[in-house]
């Protein structure tokens, strides 16, 4: 399927790594121009030269999505090189442990900034050429927002925010055909996924344990397999497809849980 993606700027947040990493490569596959927002410098001249060799373009601003103002000055940079900016992947986060029992007022509101805070500021801040494309908002979320998980009050409530806030900009966005869903995560073998699990005294029996769960085929959900959702949500493919939370998780948050027994 011709997704129509070709030469389409899309900012990309944390697009260097994890599922973000997944993303860029897929959207340069299909012709798009991913910029990727991260402040990883060498992640990002890793992925850009990757990207570059496989025949595809792709652009970058090293940003601290936190700061407002550099959020600013990355989107500024995007448009002063490609011109305007055609989507926006908000997708950049981090599962913190800020928790209810052992967390403090500082940690909690720190979660929120750099989980939800600057999906605001960097939607805000490209909306102008959104609505002048008629652009595409895909808000990479977590089945955190809705099964919790325990010990991370921070990310849980960035999460549902980012829940709220896709159904809210989809409202508010309707007279400008600027389309906003959600793509919810459940268990996928990122790098900082693999990292909580070598946390625990046996990796290989807790990974096991997890994809046991999992009804779909008994894995986990491969970031490629999110990137493709994220492309076919930001291309005309999905044109009347608004303020949706899609789930790429193997049935792993809704389906019932006797199936695995």
């Amino acid at each position: 399927m011709d997704l129509q993606l070709e030469n389409k700027i899309i900012v990309v947040t944390g697009g260097s790594k994890g599922i973000g990493y997944a993303i860029s490569h897929v959207l340069a596959k299909e012709g798009a121009i991913p910029f990727i927002i991260s402040r990883d410098e060498s992640s990002i001249l890793q992925i850009s030269e990757e990207i570059k060799k496989k025949g595809g373009k792709c652009g970058h601003a090293l940003t601290e999505l936190t700061d407002s103002k550099q959020v600013e000055a990355a989107v500024k940079s995007a448009v002063s090189t490609y011109g305007t900016v055609h989507g926006l992947v908000n997708n950049a986060g981090v599962n913190d442990s800020v928790g209810l029992e052992n967390g403090n007022e500082e940690d909690f509101v720190n979660s929120l900034k750099k989980n939800v805070v600057h999906y605001y500021t960097m939607t805000q801040a490209c909306l102008p050429f959104l609505k002048e494309n008629k652009g595409a908002i895909v808000n990479i979320g977590s089945k955190v927002s809705m099964t919790g998980q325990g010990g991370t009050s921070g990310y849980a409530a960035a999460c549902g925010g980012r829940n709220a806030l896709t159904r809210e900009w989809a409202v508010e966005l309707l007279p400008y055909s600027v389309r906003v869903n959600a793509l919810m995560v459940a268990e996928s073998l990122t790098p900082l996924y693999e990292k909580w699990i070598s946390s625990f005294p046996n990796p290989k029996e807790k990974l096991n344990q997890i994809e046991s769960k999992i009804p779909l085929e008994k894995r986990m959900t491969t970031p490629e397999e999110i990137a493709n959702t994220v492309a076919f949500l930001l291309s005309e493919k999905s044109s009347h497809t608004t303020g949706q939370l899609v789930y790429v998780d193997g049935g792993y948050t809704h389906l019932d849980r006797s199936l695995n027994s």
